[in-house]
């Protein structure tokens, strides 16, 4: 009987307030979740051929020693990857972050280095610029992506300590330069020895990502693996 309320309030609700899918508007079916089935299936899914020597990682060579590396969706201008990442960053989406960051985690848990992974570790946002948006998309990726790969999330000890300008439009030397020394580490003892995920929302130049990654790599017998819900195109 309680079932039967339930799903009787739940349609109530659906008549009144329909949930729509933010890619493209549809009215979402009760077994939709975030964004309906066919968005989902119409993503620009990336599939490199080979795992360890594909276009990204070869982004990060003789720059960040890394286990693996890899990003899920192309991000180009105006496609559905962009839209989901505008829709995640900028309108207060943090669910399709989590729910996205569930099917990349799952997608990984393929791949024999992202199987080894100790700890994640989301690339952290300036207090500033957490108070103004309310949340870090990033966290809320790899919260998705720690629970299906069944490891911890660790926040609070990669901080971000200068607030700097934002990275759009700016040229990949900008890029480069915008991050030089802006992380640090507060209480490192957690993250000594293991093997860190680091994850990003968006990797261009992976500027970001090298950044965070130089703090990590000060510390004994870390190993570091990156990934991002979306790698640019080019």
């Amino acid at each position: 009987m309680k079932r039967f309320f339930s799903e009787v309030a739940a349609s109530v609700i659906d008549l009144f307030f329909p949930r729509v899918c933010p890619l493209c508007g549809r009215v979402l079916k009760r077994e939709e979740s975030g964004i309906c089935f066919s968005c989902l299936h119409d993503l620009p899914y990336i599939r490199f051929r080979t795992r360890d020597d594909n276009p990204l990682a070869r982004v990060f060579w003789g720059r960040v020693p890394f286990v693996g590396v890899y990003a899920y969706l192309l991000y180009e201008k105006g496609n559905k990857a962009a839209r989901l990442i505008r829709e995640i960053k900028y309108h207060g989406h943090k669910e399709l972050g989590f729910l996205m960051g569930t099917h990349f985690g799952e997608y990984l848990r393929t791949f024999p280095a992202f199987q080894e992974v100790d700890v994640v570790v989301p690339v952290p946002l300036h207090r500033r610029k957490l108070r103004k948006r309310g949340f870090n998309q990033s966290e809320w990726i790899a919260r998705g992506m720690a629970e299906r790969l069944e490891r911890p999330l660790l926040t609070g000890t990669l901080l971000r300590k200068v607030y700097n300008p934002t990275q759009t439009k700016r040229s990949r030397y900008q890029r480069w330069e915008n991050v030089q020394g802006i992380f640090t580490l507060r209480d490192s003892s957690p993250l000594a020895g293991k093997h860190i995920l680091l994850v990003d929302d968006v990797i261009t130049t992976g500027a970001t990502l090298e950044a965070c990654a130089i703090p990590l790599l000060s510390l004994a017998g870390v190993r570091i693996s990156l990934a991002a819900l979306a790698m640019a195109k080019g």
